[in-house]
């Protein structure tokens, strides 16, 4: 009861705090907005379902249209407060997407980062320490400079890419059906010094698409749109539900693969899942948003700090704080003079934090 109670405030308190970052972020920008506005703006969009039916919806696939019955949802609002409708246009239509997407982006590279970093039992793992960003920047880059030869969309590229990293990083380290995590770690290392090599080659390949390869390469939010988070969302939910189901488990691991297997964990089952889910969420987030460093590194290291290393705890708590602190950063990577890849706040905040934590004693002990 008394852990739930943690859980339940915790969490509680960091989602209020994301809703204020929201209402902030969506009052700033060229537009300023007054703050009340923007929440009754938010407030409006709270709608409930009270009706559903199915409808024909055309997709395109390969090139052929398909149609087929879907259901459709009749939604009723909450609430309706009387708003400007530029207000309202602003706020839904131009920042509210972004910020929605940092936030699931956030949200997925903070819970990837509590997962490796429990892994590995080394608070300065993070989701790209087995290849997933390298591949990804791979994938996107090959788009970017091959566009005849690479017959996929940038972000199913770079998706593609991240996910054939991680695996075959998996399959490198596994012999005889075990996945040593020093060997993991090794082969995450050796395959990311390639694959880095792999896209200073394709940038030279570039020619004049290479300040748009270099842009990706640093992660942005600038070009976000609700296919973009709808996209994203099911993969971030989904992987978190999972990943707080086996919250038990990563706790277990952290005491060790023997004793973990003594207690009843199936421990390469585990660790095959874990690192599955943790990877097709951050080759989720990274397809859409560029690379994006320090956000897996930093907020869960911090949650950690404040929570403790229970992973019951620890999950919920990193991902509100991973998408609070991502859409924090984008806010003001876009309130400058000239706006800037978010990916560059996250670095700068991120990197004097990385070598804050070389110089104490949490890194050697998580």
């Amino acid at each position: 009861m008394w852990q739930r109670a943690r859980v339940v405030g915790w969490s509680g308190g960091l989602a209020a705090v994301l809703a204020v970052v929201v209402v902030a972020s969506a009052a700033v920008g060229p537009v300023a907005l007054d703050y009340v506005v923007v929440a009754k703006v938010l407030l409006n969009a709270l709608a409930v379902p009270v009706g559903v039916g199915v409808v024909d919806r055309t997709v395109r696939i390969a090139g052929l249209a398909l149609t087929a019955p879907t259901p459709s949802f009749e939604f009723a609002p909450l609430f309706d407060f009387a708003v400007p409708d530029t207000a309202r246009t602003i706020v839904m239509t131009i920042r509210l997407p972004r910020i929605a997407l940092g936030a699931v982006v956030g949200l997925a590279l903070a819970t990837a980062g509590v997962v490796m970093q429990g892994f590995f039992r080394n608070p300065m793992a993070d989701p790209s320490i087995i290849g997933v960003s390298s591949g990804a920047a791979v994938g996107a880059v090959a788009t970017i400079a091959l566009p005849v030869a690479v017959p996929f969309s940038l972000p199913t590229a770079a998706f593609l890419g991240a996910i054939a990293a991680a695996f075959g990083v998996y399959l490198l380290a596994t012999e005889d059906g075990r996945t040593p995590v020093a060997t993991l770690l090794l082969a995450g290392v050796a395959v990311q010094t390639f694959l880095g090599a792999v896209v200073s080659f394709l940038l030279l390949q570039t020619g004049e698409s290479l300040e748009q390869a270099v842009f990706w390469l640093m992660g942005h939010l600038h070009l976000a749109a609700w296919e973009d988070v709808t996209l994203v969302l099911p993969v971030a939910l989904l992987g978190f539900g999972v990943l707080l189901a086996y919250a038990r488990d990563l706790n277990v691991l952290l005491l060790g693969e023997e004793d973990a297997h003594a207690l009843g964990v199936e421990v390469e089952r585990t660790k095959r899942l874990l690192l599955a889910v943790a990877s097709v969420m951050t080759g989720a987030a990274v397809a859409v948003s560029g690379v994006i460093g320090f956000v897996g590194l930093v907020v869960p290291h911090v949650m950690r700090l404040l929570v403790g290393p229970d992973h019951r705890i620890l999950l919920p708590t990193s991902a509100l704080a991973g998408a609070s602190f991502l859409v924090a950063t984008d806010t003001v990577a876009r309130s400058g003079p000239a706006e800037l890849p978010v990916g560059i706040v996250t670095a700068f905040l991120g990197a004097p934090f990385f070598l804050y934590l070389l110089r104490t004693r949490e890194v050697h002990a998580l």
